[in-house]
């Protein structure tokens, strides 16, 4: 959010002639109040003690803070208040029907309150309750503006549930937060021992006048910690934009005084969130908001001021790291498992509205992995809703190919696949340990708060194991990954001029690089080019980086200067020439995260794609996993390639080897999945007719070239015609 309050659409109401309604009104009444009860306590003072008598806080170099930070004045006496008032009622008595105006009446409740707050500690001066001298700030400032401590935040009013401020202030403090109270909160807090003081971060200032300490205190950070001279008010703006990321909760009913205190905060770009109902003459989206329940507002007092908690502990049984992903688990090994052809499965990442979105909640729908028998297999479905203010619907798929990557993390976890081809394993012992459904939503929420907290405020995750919502869910998942790819249909490798790499799969294959095209996805079928620019844009130095498709060699097999550099220098020099649209030269490398795999089969001059869940035998004379074995460790063997399903509908399937017209076999329950793409690319793209897709083979017809081959010939497969590929 931006530093500085858009009062625009209330400048209607600035009517000459005519007083404002609502928050503008209030502030500027309460700013009235606050200078007249400066300026009674101030002349009584005077006449008690002489204008001489020296006036200010202990520990604290900057005379009266707040004044002297924003103006530059240099208060020592009570004789010297009394020019900075009289300015005050100058300005105040004024037409106020502008936005200076209004914005002024906040800065001059700050010095009045101020003023009160000093004369106030009379006769008993230096008294020490309810101000932090500067030796805090420098003890904790250098934390509060690189972010160590992540925020600030001023409590004010009374709650109207004591165990719920209790809670909040325990919550803040878990956090790291400076707390400052002030108020009847302090009266609220049942536990003494909640305000202990500086070593806690927990600050009790006292009554309400006394809120005036909490600005005093971050424009002294401002002054120390960022050199902002005195007298620059537009520095301290900035650095309070910038640098102090603090909010104010104002609980409670509300008053004049408090809410021209509030107005002053405003002008210092510091949002004010109350617990109250506001009418839209008192609501400044962004900035003087209401929400009711604390704990909502403390987050919405996060997001408004781009708090990250990244730190977040994982609630699960067994360890979360990067050393895991990979860890096979057999059958023998095996606790429970999901989708992989047994059972149905899928995983979507939405994006939703912030009312929508109860961060960090987990919520199983369904019987737990508990009720499976040993060894069993139930359906899976994984929802994970995500707000975030800078949230946009291309990073979904961005953020949903994570999901891969952080269950994998898991000591005891396997998974692999994505949208409705997901297949996971828990291991028998992460199951011993206690590790259930609802720890899978756990880890993906503390992973996605921390890798994108750029973009995502809120993350709320759905574990899905009831059969029928499963199936119910997953169709509104499909409608999701169509919106996606119908997006990127209208994209063509020729009208880009950028490329994009993933190297995610490095953690298992470091010499493997994925060169992802606007019609050829990612080898794991999660990643595509829209999702590889998301990323990139996301984080510019992550695993999706722009590659230029510069100095053309082949534009039939897909080679370029600029990919095979990129390649080179990014898989440990180990290919120094990668063609992207040819099986049988120099083809992508592959890694172990396949989709699909395309082979060729000399004895019937074509190529049988397979995917992961079919385990049986196919026209190679390997399955899938040897052959992902031979090749999945990063290496470029011509004839074999790691494949996203979609790319079999591809434009630019191995155009130079001659395109869909080479696909001889392949699983029938994949031929049927795909048939409606294929028969529009058949006929469409490579002018086969939409009989073509029954001319493919598949494990009903054989799985050995033998068997095979008579069937091609019957069907008059054009592979049989076309020229020998070996």
């Amino acid at each position: 959010m931006s530093g500085h309050v858009n009062f625009d659409f209330l400048k209607g109401a600035m009517i000459p002639g005519q007083e404002p309604e609502g928050l503008l009104k209030d502030a500027y009444s309460g700013a009235i109040d606050a200078v007249g009860q400066a300026v009674h306590l101030l002349n009584r003072a005077i006449g008690e003690y002489g204008a001489d008598r020296p006036v200010g806080y202990p520990d604290t170099a900057y005379y009266l803070p707040v004044i002297y930070s924003l103006s530059g004045e240099k208060i020592e006496t009570l004789g010297q208040c009394a020019p900075v008032l009289t300015r005050l009622q100058s300005v105040l008595a004024e037409d106020p029907r502008c936005l200076d105006g209004y914005l002024f009446a906040g800065e001059a409740a700050w010095y009045a309150a101020e003023i009160i707050d000093a004369v106030r500690r009379l006769p008993h001066t230096p008294a020490p309750e309810g101000f932090l001298g500067d030796s805090v700030i420098r003890r904790y400032g250098i934390k509060m503006a690189d972010w160590t401590i992540p925020g600030e935040v001023l409590i004010m009013g009374s709650a109207g549930d004591a165990k719920e401020l209790a809670a909040a202030i325990d919550k803040l403090a878990g956090m790291g937060f400076m707390i400052f109270l002030c108020g009847g909160v302090i009266d609220q807090l049942p536990d003494p021992g909640l305000i202990p003081g500086v070593d806690s971060m927990i600050y009790p200032l006292g009554d309400f006048s006394r809120a005036i300490q909490f600005p005093s205190f971050i424009l002294r950070a401002g002054t120390i910690i960022g050199g902002v001279e005195a007298g620059q008010r537009n520095g301290q703006l900035d650095f309070q934009r910038r640098r102090i990321r603090s909010f104010i909760l104002y609980l409670g009913k509300h008053d004049p005084f408090k809410t021209a205190l509030c107005m002053g905060a405003l002008s210092m770009g510091i949002p004010v969130i109350t617990d109250q109902p506001l009418s839209s003459d008192r609501r400044i989206e962004d900035w003087f908001v209401s929400c009711s329940g604390l704990d909502k507002a403390i987050q919405l007092g996060m997001e408004l001021r781009e708090i990250k908690i990244t730190n977040i502990r994982i609630d699960a049984p067994i360890e979360i790291d990067p050393a895991y992903e990979g860890e096979s688990i057999r059958k023998s090994d095996l606790a429970v498992e999901f989708g992989g052809g047994r059972t149905t499965g899928f995983e979507l990442v939405r994006m939703a509205k912030a009312e929508e979105v109860e961060d960090g909640k987990v919520t199983v729908a369904g019987p737990d992995a508990d009720t499976a028998e040993p060894g069993g297999a139930m359906p899976l479905g994984i929802v994970v809703d995500v707000y975030g203010r800078r949230m946009r619907e291309d990073f979904e798929s961005v953020l949903e190919r994570r999901i891969h990557y952080y269950i994998n993390h898991g000591e005891g976890l396997w998974h692999t696949g994505h949208r409705d081809a997901l297949w996971m394993r828990i291991s028998k012992d992460a199951f011993a340990l206690g590790f259930r459904m609802r720890h899978i939503g756990n880890i993906l929420y503390a992973r996605l708060k921390a890798e994108f907290a750029a973009i995502v405020d809120r993350v709320q995750v759905t574990i899905y194991t009831d059969e029928q919502k499963v199936l119910d869910m997953r169709e509104l998942a499909r409608s999701f990954y169509k919106k996606r790819d119908d997006h990127l249909k209208a994209l063509r490798d020729e009208i880009v001029d950028t490329f994009y790499s993933c190297t995610l799969c490095q953690s298992v294959a470091p010499a493997h690089v994925c060169v992802i095209t606007p019609e050829r996805a990612g080898q794991c079928g999660a990643v595509s080019w829209l999702d590889a620019r998301a990323a990139c844009e996301i984080n510019p130095g992550g695993v999706n980086q722009p590659v230029p498709k510069e100095g053309t060699i082949d534009e039939i097999k897909g080679q370029w200067e600029a990919v095979n550099e990129f390649v080179y220098n990014n898989s440990q020099h180990s290919m120094d020439k990668v063609n992207l649209y040819t099986l049988m030269e120099h083809p992508m490398a592959s890694s172990s995260c396949l989709d699909c795999i395309l082979a060729v089969v000399p004895e019937c001059n074509g190529f049988i794609a397979v995917h992961r869940e079919y385990q049986g035998m196919n026209p190679t004379g390997m399955t899938f996993s040897a052959i992902a074995g031979m090749i999945g460790n990063g290496a470029q063997v011509p004839g074999f390639m790691g494949i996203a399903r979609s790319y079999l509908a591809s434009r630019k399937f191995v155009p130079a080897d001659g395109g869909l017209g080479r696909l001889i076999w392949m699983p029938r329950d994949l031929k049927e999945q795909l048939r409606p793409l294929l028969e529009v690319a058949a006929e469409e793209l490579w002018g086969l007719g939409k009989g073509f897709v029954d001319q493919i083979a598949d494990e009903k017809t054989g799985v050995t070239c033998e068997e095979i081959l008579p069937f091609l010939k019957d069907m008059g497969h054009p592979a049989l015609t076309m020229d020998p590929l070996v």
